[in-house]
């Protein structure tokens, strides 16, 4: 890192992960195309493919992001086939959110991306699961900040 400009963009730890985040990005989109998929709505499937009838709070939650920012993408998905949207018995205020049909069926598409996707990075997946090891330390020390 050159140290003479400590606000030159190249020496920014946010810039880096950002330009990073959007050319991974740019990597999925047309592995994901195929299965009909947006980035963030592969993000939401993979929560549910993990464990189905998650409330919409609990999806927000794992996603970093306010239930209301989700809303517009979960709506979309439902209207695409893929989830249903129920209200909980226990707590009408609560939304659950279940796969449909093709919401598991496509998940067998989908184990192709993870492969692709390391295939694209140029890394090992022992290096991956160090850099993710990495990441996810630092976040958890920004989020105690």
């Amino acid at each position: 890192m050159k140290t003479e400009n400590p606000l030159a963009l190249d020496n920014q730890l946010c810039f880096s992960l950002y330009a990073t985040s959007l050319a991974i990005t740019q990597v999925y989109k047309p592995l994901l195309q195929p299965l009909g998929l947006t980035f963030p709505q592969y993000l939401v499937m993979m929560i549910l493919w993990k464990e189905d009838g998650v409330s919409l709070i609990n999806v927000a939650r794992q996603l970093g992001q306010q239930p209301g920012a989700l809303t517009p993408v979960i709506k979309r998905m439902a209207e695409q086939g893929l989830l249903t949207r129920n209200r909980s018995a226990d707590d009408e205020r609560q939304l659950q959110i279940y796969l449909t049909d093709e919401g598991k069926r496509i998940r067998e598409q989908a184990l192709d991306v993870y492969a692709c996707v390391v295939e694209q990075c140029g890394m090992t997946p022992m290096d991956i699961h160090r850099l993710k090891c990495e990441l996810d330390a630092l976040r958890e020390r920004l989020l105690k900040a």
